[in-house]
C-alpha cells in the first residue's frame, strides 16, 4: 500500500473515535507536524476531514459515504423497522451485527432512551467471544468458517467472565446452538450484558444477529432474558422479510 494512503486511513481511523489535535495525529503517525498537516489539508478538502475548534474529525463526506455503504448491505433497510419497534418496546440499546467477509461488524444501532449511550458504532467490528451477537453468529457457521475465527480471535480475558479459550468457546458455541440464543455476561464490559438471537437468510444460513443491550444496574441479565420470546420473534420476522422459512435449514 502507497505510505500516503496507509498514512491517510491511519488519520481517519485515529480521529473516527474523538476529535484529535495535531500533535496527537502527528506522534500516532511518527511524523512531523508539517507532514500530518499536508495530509490533513489534503484529506479536508476530499470532505474526509474537517476542524472542530482546533482539533480534526471524521468529515461529512465520509459520513456520508459510510452511511450509503451500510444502505446498500441488504440486511440494513429490512432489518431496521423491527429493530426500531423493539427498542421503543423495551428502551434499551437494540443492535443488528452482520457477518462481512471474515468480520461480525455492527450495521444497525437503535439508542435506548436513558441519557447514556452505548460505545458500540456502526461499521465497527465485534469481538465474537465476548458480545452476544458474535457468538449467535459463531454458534451456527460451517465448522471450517468456525474454526478459522476461533484460531484469529485474542482470548486474553476482558473481565472476570469473558472466555478465554477455544475449548470453552465451542463448548459454548455449542450450548448456543442447542438452545437458539447466546448472551453477554458482562463478559467485555462487566457493567453491560445482552441476549442474542440469530437471523437466517434465504437459504437458511445466519448471516447476522440481533441483540437486547443494557447496563447491569437499569437491566440485568435475568431481565433481558424475560425478553427473550419478543427477541426472537424480531430475529424471525427480519430473517422472514430475507425470505426464510422454517422448512431452510442448510
Amino acid at each position: 500500500m502507497s505510505q500516503t494512503v496507509e498514512r491517510a486511513l491511519s488519520i481517519i481511523e485515529f480521529f473516527a473515535d474523538r476529535p484529535r489535535a495535531l500533535g496527537e495525529i502527528a506522534t500516532h503517525l511518527g511524523v512531523h507536524k508539517s507532514t500530518a498537516l499536508r495530509l490533513l489539508q489534503t484529506l479536508e478538502a476530499g470532505g474526509f476531514a474537517r476542524p472542530v475548534g482546533g482539533r480534526y474529525t471524521v468529515g461529512f463526506r465520509m459520513v456520508a459515504l459510510a452511511h450509503q455503504a451500510v444502505d446498500h448491505l441488504e440486511l440494513h433497510p429490512v432489518a431496521h423497522p423491527h429493530l426500531v419497534r423493539l427498542g421503543d418496546r423495551y428502551g434499551h440499546t437494540v443492535h443488528l451485527a452482520q457477518l462481512v467477509d471474515d468480520q461480525i461488524v455492527y450495521v444497525t444501532k437503535v439508542d435506548g432512551r436513558g441519557a447514556l449511550r452505548m460505545r458500540s458504532r456502526v461499521g465497527q467490528a465485534v469481538n465474537p467471544q465476548t458480545s452476544g451477537v458474535g457468538k449467535a453468529v459463531l454458534a451456527y457457521l460451517d465448522e471450517q468458517t468456525r474454526d478459522r475465527f476461533l484460531t484469529r480471535i485474542d482470548y486474553r480475558p476482558h473481565t472476570a467472565t469473558s472466555i478465554t479459550s477455544p475449548e470453552a468457546l465451542r463448548a459454548e458455541l455449542d450450548r448456543i446452538a442447542e438452545r437458539g440464543w447466546a448472551e453477554d455476561d458482562g463478559e467485555f464490559e462487566d457493567f453491560v450484558n445482552c441476549v442474542a438471537v440469530p437471523v437466517r437468510d434465504a437459504r437458511g444460513r445466519v448471516v447476522a444477529a440481533v441483540s437486547i443491550t443494557a447496563l447491569r444496574a437499569l437491566a440485568p441479565l435475568e431481565q433481558l432474558r424475560e425478553y427473550l420470546p419478543d427477541l426472537t420473534e424480531t430475529g424471525t420476522a427480519i430473517s422472514r422479510d430475507l425470505g426464510w422459512t422454517a422448512d431452510r435449514r442448510p
